[in-house]
């Protein structure tokens, strides 16, 4: 529980700084940030599955380039269920989906299933030896 509650703030967090660096995507309070991040979240544990399915062949032909435009429609029905979080534009959806993408990977990597910070260290033990 303690993990979900985490990635659901990192995610916030991945919402709120795409705010600041996208023109065209305006988030009203740190409240709706939480809600856009939720609403997020549920639909891509509902909906992104099957739109990946569907266009799979489409995903195949493009390098899986297209997974960006499900991923921008997915912020834009974020966009439709939630009144704080605003959404203007095509473009402006797959930059922020990006941005919330690569943000909440980069949170994600450092946190663990059980929401503790998991940090990996390597020592040098020769010239071409880590451990």
């Amino acid at each position: 529980m303690r993990g979900l509650v985490i990635r659901w703030l990192a995610l916030t967090v991945a919402v709120i700084l795409t705010a600041y660096l996208v023109d065209g995507i305006q988030v009203a309070s740190f409240g709706a940030a939480l809600a856009a991040a939720a609403a997020i979240g549920i639909l891509n544990a509902f909906f992104r599955p099957i739109a990946l399915l569907l266009t799979l062949p489409l995903n195949l032909l493009t390098f899986g380039l297209f997974t960006f435009v499900i991923n921008a429609m997915m912020l834009k029905m974020a966009d439709g269920l939630i009144e704080g979080l605003q959404v203007n534009g095509f473009w402006s959806a797959v930059a922020g989906a990006f941005l919330i993408s690569l943000i909440s990977w980069l949170i994600n990597t450092l946190i663990n299933t059980d929401g503790q910070i998991h940090v990996i260290e390597l020592h040098r033990r020769g010239p071409d030896r880590w451990v």
